[in-house]
């Protein structure tokens, strides 16, 4: 949760809104707490949903970057950051994405407790300086997230990014941020108050998680990750997941499981090897050098 400074003006953000219809919530039942949860994560989707637009807009400019060789740089404090990071981190296993692709720079680093990380969002300054050691430039994306839409230091990371020629974006939580004037594009999704008010690790964080899975998703669809819905780009690191390649394998080219196996050895363990070589009647080699051609993309290794 972003913490609350000495600020007249943060407690008129709809983030921060008091409900006096719940000032009982101590007094009532487990229950009806956990009605009450539910029904305030239900609107949750609805709010994405208005902000589709933005989103369409951001993240064909992202994947545009991304596709050229460019970074996406997740920038965010508290809840925010941490949500960011269990995203940057989940792209290297889901889409094979290499180790500094998709980063996040986290307000007090990743390795600092809870109440350091959230004192150190006060911090413009070291938002911009994390940005400048990242060398951060023109190929690459910013993306701030801030429930408020007014953290130093993710508003610091993002005017050093603009600086830079980076694209940048805002995924915020209230309209007409002070991120937002700061970054090319504006994802705000107003979810409103708080069941515990200010708490913007609930409504607020289920929106920011929600929207950095599309974010980053939608980009590696975009950017040939996948073939169709399967994730072809899986790294199979344990016994879990490659039952899940020979699966992906399998549904992808419609053949039995002798065939499947067959062609992952020769692919040593390559779905995408093995679906162009099955798809294509050809062997292993032949299917890589087609991949190649292709930039990876089974779509197009199977088109060329």
């Amino acid at each position: 949760m972003e913490t609350v400074r000495n600020d007249p003006g943060l407690g008129e953000l709809v983030t921060e809104a008091w409900d006096p219809a719940h000032a009982d919530l101590d007094l009532r039942s487990t229950s009806e707490l956990v009605a009450l949860m539910n029904e305030a994560d239900a609107t949750v989707a609805a709010a994405v949903a208005r902000a589709h637009d933005a989103l369409v807009s951001a993240i064909d400019a992202i994947a545009h970057r991304f596709e050229a060789g460019g970074r996406i740089v997740y920038v965010g404090a508290g809840t925010s950051g941490r949500l960011a990071l269990v995203d940057a981190v989940e792209c290297q296993s889901t889409f094979a994405i290499s180790p500094g692709r998709v980063v996040t720079l986290l307000a007090g680093g990743t390795g600092s407790p809870a109440a350091a990380q959230e004192h150190a969002e006060d911090d413009a300054e070291a938002g911009a300086r994390e940005v400048r050691e990242l060398t951060v430039g023109s190929g690459d994306v910013v993306v701030g997230i801030s429930a408020s839409g007014r953290t130093p230091y993710v508003m610091g990371a993002l005017e050093e990014a603009g600086r830079a020629g980076a694209l940048t974006v805002a995924v915020v939580c209230v309209a007409g941020s002070e991120l937002a004037r700061l970054a090319d594009h504006d994802v705000a999704v107003v979810v409103g108050g708080e069941l515990i008010a200010g708490s913007t690790r609930l409504k607020a964080g289920t929106a920011q998680k929600l929207v950095l899975n599309t974010i980053s998703t939608v980009t590696m669809v975009r950017v040939g990750k996948t073939f169709g819905n399967l994730m072809v780009d899986v790294v199979a690191t344990n016994e879990k997941l490659r039952g899940r390649v020979r699966r992906i394998v399998g549904l992808a080219t419609g053949e039995a499981d002798d065939r499947v196996d067959e062609a992952l050895r020769a692919a040593g363990g390559d779905a995408k090897v093995a679906i162009v070589s099955l798809l294509e009647g050809i062997d292993a080699d032949s299917a890589r050098e087609r991949l190649a051609r292709a930039q990876g993309v089974v779509r197009k290794a199977l088109e060329s």
